[in-house]
Parts: C-alpha cells; sequence; structure tokens
C-alpha cells in the first residue's frame, strides 16, 4: 500500500503554496481528518441541524401569520413568538458550539498531524478539544465582536482586524497561549505580513463563497418557482409557504457543504501561522537542524 504523502507544516511559503498544501492535505487526509471531526463535532452539529430546520420552521408560521392574520387557519405553533425565540436561542447556542468545537478538532488534529510526522491520536485529539472548548469559545466570541465593532467603524477597521483575528485560534493551540495572549500576540505575528495574510484569506474566501453558492442554487431556485417569480404568477398563499419540507432540506445541505468548506479556511489558517512563525522565529527549521544533529549522534 502506497504512503501517504506528509505535508510538512512548519516552513515558509508563498500563497499559492498555502492554497496548493491546504487542498493536498485535506485530500491527502480526507477520510480520518473528517473521520475524526465528525466524531467530535458530529452531536453538536446535528442539534445545530435540528435547530435550524426547527427555527425555518417556526420562522415559516410566524410569516404565514402575518399574511393570514384573518385566516383561522393560521398554524398557532408555528406562528408563537416564544418557539421563535426558542428556535432562535437554541440556533445560536448550537452554532457557536459546533464552530468552537470544529476550529478546536481540525487545529488539534493538525497539532497530532505535525508532532507526529503524519501519524494522528484520536483519543488526545477528542481530549484536548473538549477540554479547551471554553476557551475557544471565549475566543469565538472575543474576535468576533471585535471584527463587529470594526465593521461598524467604517468597515476599514474590520478589514484590518480580520486577517490578524484569524489567526488568534492557530496561536492557542500552537503556541499554548491564553485567550488575551493570542489575541494580543496575532498583530505581533501578522506584522509587516498584514498584505500577504489578508490576500491568502480573501482568495480562499472567494473559493469557499463560489462553492457555497453553487450548493445554495438549487434552494434559491426552488424558492424563486415557489414564489412563482419565474412565471410571474406570484400570490400571497405561494409566500405564505416559502419555507416547506423541502426548501427546508435543501437548507441544511446548503450549511453541511458549508460546514465542510470551514474546514479550508481553518486548515488554511494554520499554514498562514506556521509561515508566519518560521519568517518571525525560524521554529521548524531549529527543529529540523536539532533532529538532523540526533540522526548523526544515533
Amino acid at each position: 500500500m502506497q504512503q501517504k504523502p506528509f505535508i510538512e507544516f512548519k516552513k515558509q511559503r508563498e500563497l499559492s503554496d498555502i492554497l496548493t498544501d491546504t487542498f493536498n492535505f485535506i485530500k491527502f487526509e480526507f477520510k480520518p481528518f473528517f473521520g475524526t471531526i465528525l466524531k467530535i463535532v458530529g452531536p453538536f452539529l446535528f442539534a445545530f441541524l435540528i435547530c435550524m430546520a426547527f427555527y425555518l420552521y417556526s420562522f415559516n408560521g410566524a410569516f404565514n401569520s402575518a399574511l393570514y392574520s384573518v385566516n383561522s387557519n393560521v398554524d398557532a405553533f408555528g406562528a408563537s413568538p416564544i418557539l421563535i425565540i426558542i428556535a432562535a436561542l437554541g440556533l445560536f447556542v448550537t452554532a457557536i458550539a459546533t464552530v468552537a468545537l470544529l476550529q478546536a478538532s481540525i487545529l488539534y488534529y493538525v497539532k497530532s498531524y505535525t508532532d507526529n510526522q503524519g501519524k494522528i491520536d484520536f483519543d488526545l485529539i477528542k481530549k484536548e478539544s473538549y477540554k479547551n472548548f471554553w476557551r475557544f469559545v471565549g475566543l469565538a466570541i472575543l474576535v468576533g465582536l471585535a471584527i463587529v465593532v470594526g465593521f461598524m467603524f467604517c468597515i476599514i477597521p474590520g478589514i484590518y482586524l480580520y486577517p490578524p483575528l484569524m489567526l488568534a485560534f492557530s496561536i492557542m493551540v500552537f503556541m499554548n497561549k491564553s485567550v488575551s495572549d493570542s489575541f494580543s500576540y496575532a498583530f505581533t505575528l501578522i506584522k509587516d505580513n498584514w498584505w500577504i495574510t489578508f490576500a491568502t484569506l480573501f482568495v480562499i474566501g472567494i473559493i469557499t463563497a463560489v462553492i457555497g453558492y453553487i450548493v445554495q442554487l438549487p434552494g434559491i431556485i426552488y424558492m424563486y418557482a415557489k414564489m412563482g417569480i419565474f412565471s410571474g404568477e406570484m400570490d400571497a398563499e405561494s409566500m405564505g409557504n416559502i419555507f416547506d419540507p423541502i426548501y427546508i432540506l435543501f437548507n441544511l445541505i446548503s450549511y453541511l457543504v458549508q460546514f465542510t468548506l470551514q474546514t479550508v479556511t481553518v486548515v488554511a489558517s494554520a499554514l498562514i501561522f506556521f509561515n508566519l512563525n518560521e519568517k518571525k522565529n525560524f521554529t521548524g527549521t531549529m527543529e529540523r537542524i536539532q533532529n538532523i544533529g540526533n540522526t548523526q549522534e544515533d
């Protein structure tokens, strides 16, 4: 059986190399990589999809209620504001938990992969992911608030904050720093390399956005057809039943693909971190020199 190529993370790369190695890593590690992620994140992802389906269903009831407030046949269950609030709250909580565990499982997978020259320790990845769950939640909230506030101030500050803060998660895992130290060190790490980091994340963002949009097209086409836009025969009845089971199914599939695409961004951010860390600290180079020395002594 042919051995899988090993992707060396701890080295300097150009933009094109980061893009190539991101997809190569996912391709070579596809089965163990996604198998590990699903075993760790799967229950939370399933809960998120259930909450999403319930939210769309309850929102559909509220939409019907707004259109047919006089109609006694409106679905009282779906139109209940309390149920919408519960659904939205459940969706928010499961989304935060899923994203946090997704980041953790991917980055600890990469850490295990790099520490063991291509081999992974599932038990350790799972243990570290759950152990540091709240650190990832805290950092995700901190990063999210910083970027949102940045975009509120004329957009440019938000754009400036996005590249360094996307690396904060990798810093927390690979340098074992605290949440606050990871947040602040991100700006030190990216110093003098902001543009190349932004360009890399921008290209990755375009690729994932295009794929995500293609996956969303069936749902969009179905929604337009349901509303009668293509036929030019729009009516209140068709608009009041947009979020039917088929449309909800299309959306759930779309979110599953978005979940998968998120792995691309996280792996790319890990490669960017190692690239910048190598330029600044030469960690990988020093490790290789030490390994050569140890080999010669043996």
